[in-house]
Order: structure tokens, then C-alpha cells, then sequence
């Protein structure tokens, strides 16, 4: 089945954490994921608090950085929520965002080994099986839980870099794209990964589709970073961005000035039927999960706009 999920903003005042996740269920999303960004709020805490208030909605957490884990006791985590709430988490692992990882003290010299040997840890573990052998980073050699659940969670990688996913295609259950996740990016995965495919794209939905797409424009400042560049292929801008990105001021500059016809490529923002067409062209591509970000002062109303999308 497609399903529409929504991302639950790292920065979200902490009185509205729990009423949007109930309306997020309410509205008829599928998923809700929740971040864990360092400096804001712990992915496993949250996901604990709004399966708690919620009865139907999948929860997603994306994503959880590996090096700052114990491959072991995040098993053990997962798992008691996979039991209290059996067939309602995905999680995500990456290896982390390297500033913030260096910041820690926990950014491995390959993270790929990392992120294989750590996905393949947690999935043994989770399924009640012996941990596997010491690897360089883990070692959970022989650990067992004696607590599993009887549904075992998707574990799904949060990777971007072609490498990346095709390791997401071997060790773990699907893959996390974080935005933006145009369709031929999406495609490009679904030929690597047979598992869930999850999407993040900032979102924005407004009878003026021009007017909704102005207000994710800050949310793409940064995606003329070369670094990004996979998320690009196979656009038909895809040679011009980097160098229109070069010419602008800044990036809040490049965010302002770009055309609006890449602005619809990058994000999912404009009238509701707009919207879901890019949300049945990811889907058609290959994504299974498709999840909104909502932007704007006010994210409340914001995931009211975005259910309108729904089916």
C-alpha cells in the first residue's frame, strides 16, 4: 500500500508535541515521524510519548545516528516499543550528520562499516537471534534479548550517497531519502532497494499553488550544496543549479530567486491537486512511504493544510 505520513518538526514547542501527533491520527495520515536532531529532542523519547497518545499511526524515528548508540541496548529499546505497540515502528539509523557527530566524539573513520555492521546487529538482535560476530565498531557478539517482539520493526538506513544505498539495499529493510526526494531519485533507489522506500520533501498546500511553493522556499536554501548532488540526477536544472546557487548572494538568496518551476521539483508545495500528483509520481517511482514537512510559524495548522492531500 502507498501511505502519506508527516514529519513532526524537531522545533515544535513542547506543549504542541503531543496534540499534533493525535491530530496527525485524527487527519487520516499513515505515519508520523518524529527527528532526532542534536540539540533538540531524543528520537526514542519521542516516539515512546506519541505512540502512547495515539492508537492507529505508525510511528517512524529518522533518524537514530549509530555512533551514538550501543548497537545492543538500542536493540533493546526498539524492542520494547515494537512489544507495547506491536506493528506500529519503523526505525530509522544513519551514521549521523558528520558536524554533529565529530561534535560528539562519535564520527567513525568509515561509516559505512558502521552503518553495516550496526544494521545488522540490531535486525539479529530484534528477531531474538545471537548477536553476530565483533566487527570494528560493534560488538554484541553472542548478546540475546530476552524480550522480543512478536512484529518485528522495519530498521530502515537514513542514507543519501549512491554507496550508501546500495548498502541499505543489503543490510537493512528499505531506506530513508531525506528531502529532496524528486521522483528520478526515487527511482534511482528503487532499482537498489527492493524494501520501503520513505521519502521527506518539505510541503506546502494552498488553493495558490504559487503562494504555498513561496513559503517551502526557505526550506531549500541549502540544496544547491554540491554535496547533495544525488538528489539531483536526473532533473532537467540539474546542471544549472549548482552554478545559479554560485551566482546568488547567499543562500537564503538562492532560495528566493529560483525559479518556481524548480521550487515544484524540490518540494511538495502548491494546490491540493498539484500536490497529489507529486505525491503519485513518488509513489509510482517507487517510494512507499511518502512524508510531508510541514513549514510555516504555525506547523498546527500547517498538517491541517497538508491533509488535504489525503486520499
Amino acid at each position: 500500500m502507498n501511505r502519506i505520513g508527516v514529519m513532526l518538526p524537531r522545533d515544535l514547542p513542547v506543549d504542541q508535541v503531543l496534540p499534533y501527533a493525535v491530530r496527525a491520527e485524527r487527519l487520516g495520515f499513515d505515519e508520523l515521524w518524529v527527528v532526532e536532531d542534536l540539540g533538540f529532542r531524543g528520537g526514542v523519547a519521542q516516539t515512546a510519548a506519541v505512540l502512547a497518545v495515539t492508537e492507529r499511526i505508525t510511528v517512524g524515528i529518522g533518524i537514530l545516528p549509530a555512533g551514538a548508540r550501543n548497537a545492543a541496548f538500542a536493540a533493546m529499546e526498539l524492542a520494547t516499543l515494537a512489544q507495547l505497540f506491536p506493528g506500529r515502528l519503523i526505525a530509522g539509523i544513519g551514521h549521523g550528520v558528520t558536524g554533529w557527530m565529530r561534535q560528539v566524539g562519535a564520527w567513525p573513520a568509515s561509516p559505512l562499516t558502521l552503518l553495516s555492521e550496526y544494521a545488522t546487529a540490531v535486525r539479529a538482535l530484534l528477531r531474538g537471534e545471537p548477536g553476530p560476530a565483533d566487527g570494528r565498531y560493534v560488538r554484541v557478539s553472542g548478546v540475546v534479548l530476552d524480550e522480543v517482539p512478536k512484529v518485528v520493526p522495519p530498521v530502515v538506513l537514513g542514507v543519501r550517497r549512491p554507496k550508501s544505498i546500495a548498502l541499505a539495499g543489503r543490510v537493512a529493510d528499505g531506506v530513508l531519502l531525506a528531502e529532496p526526494a524528486a521522483p528520478p531519485y526515487v527511482a534511482t533507489t528503487a532499482a537498489q532497494v527492493s524494501g520501503e522506500i520513505i521519502t521527506y520533501d518539505v510541503a506546502a498546500v494552498a488553493d495558490d499553488g504559487r503562494a504555498a511553493r513561496d513559503v517551502v522556499r526557505p526550506g531549500l536554501a541549502w540544496v544547491g550544496d554540491p554535496d547533495w548532488a544525488p538528489h539531483f540526477v536526473g532533473l532537467p536544472f540539474a546542471a544549472d543549479l549548482a552554478g545559479f546557487r554560485a551566482a546568488c548572494a547567499g543562500p537564503a538568496a538562492f532560495a528566493a530567486t529560483m525559479p518556481d518551476e524548480w521550487v515544484a521539483e524540490l518540494a511538495l508545495a502548491g494546490t491540493p491537486d498539484e500536490v497529489r500528483a507529486r505525491i503519485a509520481a513518488r509513489h509510482a517511482a517507487g517510494a512507499t512511504s511518502v512524508i510531508l514537512a510541514p513549514v510555516g510559524p504555525d506547523r498546527l495548522a500547517a498538517l491541517t493544510g497538508l491533509a488535504r492531500v489525503l486520499p
